[in-house]
């Protein structure tokens, strides 16, 4: 079932959206070689908490932490841990939270000091062809409009777009329907209708979309090595065009 959510409803999970962009920004402050991803999650915890509001992802399914902190060839789902950040690296981190019964989730991917030509581009494509599939998200089009544009633009600066991870529905639940895949032919899949809420995230690859995952049960990673980046937003469908609620003032 694909929820059509009243405007307190998404006044809420724009709160929770708020406190996730707040905790991503205070994290991109907090990102230099030698921190652990450890660090990062407590900062995140001790934040999310003094706002009122709970970890979203903590004990979600049995997942450990706070945040997800994806290093390099980690594309999404990663553990934090001891193990320190390097210059040169890039780490995607996302962020859940729960305020008032509905959730908010984003997430951002950051460089460790100076990084590659080539890794600033894959972020750079990445974040762009986010905001490519936020840009069909539009009452009268259809989901897979979404998706098509996404997988469009990465391609098209020759990248890939992992296919077995989605986006999804958000609002009560964590994740609802409808799963937002990144990829598609365009024209397919449910009418987009004003009050649906939705979180879409851009897994793209330097090389193959192929992935695998770690014995841990919960890390994602590239088959090949190469590295990842991974970008989301939660929106809202409005007879308007879409809405951002999880914006950050993040460059």
């Amino acid at each position: 079932m694909i929820y059509i959510r009243s405007q307190k409803e998404i006044e809420k999970i724009y709160e929770s959206n708020r406190i996730v962009a707040e905790t991503l920004q205070l994290l991109e402050n907090e990102i230099k070689p030698g921190i652990t991803t450890q660090y990062l999650d407590k900062i995140a915890e001790d934040y999310i908490l003094g706002k009122g509001a709970k970890p979203a992802f903590k004990g979600y399914n049995g997942y450990p932490a706070t945040i997800c902190a994806s290093v390099e060839e980690q594309v999404v789902h990663g553990i934090p841990s001891g193990r320190e950040l390097k210059q040169g690296e890039i780490i995607g981190i996302d962020v859940g939270v729960l305020k008032n019964g509905y959730y908010g989730d984003s997430a951002y991917t950051f460089a460790v000091g100076e990084v590659s030509e080539a890794k600033r581009k894959l972020m750079k494509i990445t974040k762009e062809s986010l905001y490519e599939g936020i840009q069909k998200a539009r009452a009268g089009n259809r989901l897979s409009d979404i998706g098509n544009a996404i997988q469009t633009y990465v391609e098209a600066h020759g990248f890939s777009v992992v296919r077995t991870l989605v986006g999804h529905g958000i609002g009560a639940n964590l994740h609802e329907a409808p799963e937002v895949p990144n990829y598609g032919e365009p024209g397919r899949g449910p009418e987009l209708k004003p009050g649906m809420c939705l979180a879409i995230e851009p897994m793209v690859n330097e090389g193959t979309f192929d992935v695998e995952s770690l014995n841990d049960g919960w890390t994602i990673v590239t088959v090949d090595g190469k590295p990842s980046a991974h970008y989301e937003h939660t929106i809202t469908i409005t007879n308007n065009g879409p809405l951002i609620l999880s914006k950050n003032e993040i460059g």
